[in-house]
């Protein structure tokens, strides 16, 4: 039978993806498929993507891949002007990492001797911007996945794991190997084994590993000084395992949607009682227990 990993959204994390290749050890996997956001938000963006790259595993790109492809192009939309992070990645991953950004698939479709067909996207098929989550209504994402023709789906973006059958497809998400968003500070992933009658879920993994490397990355290339507030919430989304960039720009386009992202209005945003009012709905409620139906 086929073993294969399966990863998504490691983003430029380095310690978790290392401790992630020594978790898959005992598993004996012939293949490892990445979902998508090998890199951005963490500070190990090239030395992630080597990785993937070097050992060959079947990847496509995320919706990150392309704020480092398209920033500052004639692809880039107009708000992308504003946005802090992408020059610091460009300049993490170089035109060698560039070049191999370029050159990945959005999507795959892999066939294997023993078992169905799978394919691989980032978030839905043609459109790494949206996710499918638990609560995500059965009549959309038939919709979505309505022109692939493999009955198993490995999709990712949401950050939250998830097995979960939908008329003719089986989806499978990892879940986030760097930056999980279910509140737990743990690396993120899943063995899955093929044979003829389909796929099945054999382990969702949750790895503990020393994120001080990670600060301490940040701390040397002055990530939230170059990088403002939004750099400081990501950095924050580390240590918290939670949602904390798209709440700020919420709860900024309510109260004070003209001011500028100063240290102070981050530090009025911090101080906000409950921020729930500014979470997406999928992730109010989210916790760490694997989704399945």
């Amino acid at each position: 039978m086929t073993r294969l990993a399966v990863l998504a959204d490691i983003h430029g994390n380095l310690p978790a993806l290392e401790a992630v290749l020594a978790d898959m050890q005992r598993f004996a996997v012939h293949q490892a498929l990445v979902a998508g956001d090998t890199v951005n938000w963490g500070p190990f963006s090239r030395e992630t993507l080597e990785i993937v790259t070097q050992r060959r595993w079947a990847v496509v790109r995320g919706n990150n891949e392309f704020y480092a492809l398209d920033f500052d192009t004639v692809r880039a939309p107009a708000h992308w002007s504003r946005f802090t992070l992408p020059p610091m990645l460009r300049e993490q991953l170089g035109e060698d990492g560039l070049w191999l950004l370029a050159c990945q698939p959005d999507t795959l479709s892999l066939r294997f001797p023993d078992a169905p067909p799978l394919r691989i996207v980032h978030g839905i098929p043609g459109d790494p911007w949206r996710a499918i989550f638990p609560q995500t209504a059965e009549t959309v994402i038939a919709a979505w996945l309505d022109s692939v023709t493999e009955s198993t789906v490995v999709c990712a973006h949401s950050h939250i794991a998830l097995e979960r059958h939908v008329g003719r497809w089986q989806l499978f998400n990892p879940g986030s190997v760097g930056v999980p968003l279910d509140g737990e500070r743990s690396a993120s992933y899943m063995i899955i084994e093929g044979a003829e009658d389909g796929w099945q879920l054999l382990a969702h993994r949750r790895i503990n590993y020393d994120m001080q490397p990670i600060f301490a990355a940040f701390a040397r290339m002055e990530y939230a000084e170059r990088g403002g507030n939004i750099a400081r919430l990501a950095i924050e989304e580390f240590r918290s395992a939670r949602l904390q960039v798209y709440p700020y720009l919420r709860w900024k386009q309510t109260h004070s949607p003209h001011a500028p992202d100063s240290p102070a209005l981050l530090d009025e945003f911090m101080n906000v009682d409950d921020t729930r009012p500014y979470l997406p709905p999928e992730y109010r409620d989210v916790t760490s227990q694997l989704y399945r139906a």
